[in-house]
């Protein structure tokens, strides 16, 4: 199932940074590069580990990087 829920800001917060790589968030936080590009594509929830990593990586709040949208929520309960 796709998270259609959780938005994220991660490719908007690379380039704010630099134009930090989609590698080099990956080993700053942990994962793979494929998972970057799935969390980025929108194909993947992280944990909630990794949801911090990430935030403390771009020296941000959890929020700053990751929305919940209860519009897809709201529209998927009705599909």
């Amino acid at each position: 199932m796709v998270p259609h829920n959780i938005r994220n800001y991660i490719r908007r917060l690379r380039f704010d940074r630099g134009e930090m790589t989609q590698q080099a968030l990956a080993e700053r936080v942990g994962a793979t590069r494929q998972t970057i590009i799935a969390l980025e594509a929108g194909r993947y929830a992280p944990s909630l580990n990794l949801a911090f990593r990430i935030a403390r990586a771009f020296d941000v709040g959890v929020e700053d990087v990751f929305q919940f949208d209860d519009k897809a929520e709201t529209n998927d309960s009705q599909a």
